[in-house]
């Protein structure tokens, strides 16, 4: 004869689940996986760019959006600040509002170092930025004239 959860237990998770607001309780139903990846392609981040975002190998990433994994914890910061939301709304605890539009964190940062430069620097760095979009451009203009 198979044993029964104790009915104390049982009242006491199903308390939990009925006090969740329903749309959180069905982003926590979701996998992590699942959730994670919808994040991460909502953010329009690559597997390769989050992965070397936060430090590990794409391949762990992709195991780490399959069904069944789940990331350790110590990563979990590093996810939701690239993913621009909060560590409840990465677990699926609180509805995942973004923070904040998602960009290439990693050029996010340049950027900011690129602002406490002196003006003479940054005027090199524009300059420089300038003449590569410009280079590329013309690149563009070029291949669509010769697939044509």
């Amino acid at each position: 004869m198979p044993l029964k959860p104790p009915l104390e237990s049982f009242a006491v998770t199903h308390a939990k689940d009925s006090d969740m607001p329903r749309k959180i309780h069905a982003e926590a139903a979701q996998g992590f996986g699942e959730r994670l990846a919808r994040l991460r392609k909502a953010a329009n981040i690559t597997q390769t760019a989050f992965a070397e975002e936060i430090g590990i190998s794409q391949r762990m990433m992709a195991y780490y959006e399959s069904p069944a994994a789940h990331p350790p914890a110590n990563l979990l910061p590093a996810m939701a600040k690239t993913l621009g939301v909060s560590v409840d709304a990465l677990l699926g605890l609180e509805t995942s509002k973004r923070r904040a539009k998602a960009t290439d964190t990693r050029l996010a940062r340049r950027l900011m170092e690129i602002e406490k430069l002196d003006v003479r620097q940054k005027r090199q760095v524009m300059q420089f930025l300038d003449t590569f979009i410009e280079n590329a451009k013309l690149k563009r203009k070029a291949h669509a004239a010769n697939n044509s």
